[in-house]
């Protein structure tokens, strides 16, 4: 299950996933788009997981979606040529993380962008390190929320808060997150993981039928509007994309 973007390690019925890109600062391309939804699907099915934990190597948690794929098909969009297959790997890990069964943990271990933020609401628990900072640039780069953050970050931060982060596109300190409710508590850097891991240990402890009964009771009254949050954001997304500039817009984040 392994890959050369993605790490896992089981222990006490814990399984932890690594983002690993370290050149890249864990941005997501395809290939590690479809490792975690490869890998949030084996996990489902595996009996002897009762807990996955995410988290990213070095000091980054995630850098969100690779900017230069996302500049390619932006470009794509904007000259009215089919994208083909490209976007399909994010399409796939929502598609995973919506329906994962099991309770989902997140260990926020530094910076997470975009991705690295609203994947977060898709958690059941989240710890951050107390120098870890979140960001969502999507009105910076001139795109719309994703990951059905446009429902899920009012729902979790309250809608003042969620307003703050998506339009204005600040940083969000760990201690903030942990007021606003999308973070359960900070810990030191160097504690993090296995705090996180304490308390999915715990967790994973009890038996499976009951985590799986009752992380479906928290999220079946949910599951329909987030598929639907994610709809309009995709087609708010492709007629951003069609505006020339906007592969523009991507790429002046690399600077």
């Amino acid at each position: 299950m392994a890959t050369d973007v993605l790490r896992a390690e089981d222990r006490e019925r814990v399984r932890t996933l690594t983002f690993h890109r370290p050149e890249a600062a864990n941005a997501f391309n395809e290939a590690l788009y479809l490792a975690v939804a490869d890998a949030l699907e084996r996990a489902a099915d595996d009996d002897g997981v009762s807990v996955v934990l995410l988290t990213g190597s070095g000091r980054t948690f995630t850098a969100g979606t690779d900017l230069r794929e996302m500049a390619d098909l932006a470009r794509a969009h904007a000259s009215g040529e089919t994208a083909g297959d490209a976007g399909k790997g994010f399409t796939t890990l929502m598609d995973a993380l919506v329906g994962f069964p099991k309770p989902l943990m997140a260990a926020v271990n530094g910076a997470g962008v975009g991705l690295g933020l609203t994947m977060l609401a898709h958690c059941d628990l989240v710890l951050l390190a107390e120098d870890a900072r979140l960001l969502a640039p999507f009105t910076t780069m001139g795109v719309a929320p994703e990951a059905a953050s446009s429902y899920l970050l009012p729902q979790r931060m309250g809608r003042q808060r969620a307003a703050l982060a998506l339009l204005t596109g600040r940083w969000i300190t760990a201690d903030e997150a942990v007021a606003a409710g999308l973070a359960l508590r900070t810990c030191p850097p160097d504690a993090l993981l296995e705090a996180a891991h304490e308390l999915a240990r715990e967790i994973a402890a009890k038996p499976l039928p009951s985590l799986l009964a009752t992380k479906r009771l928290m999220g079946d009254a949910h599951r329909d509007a987030v598929r639907q949050a994610m709809e309009r954001e995709a087609a708010a997304f492709a007629e951003l994309l069609r505006n020339a500039a906007a592969a523009d817009n991507v790429l002046a984040r690399l600077d």
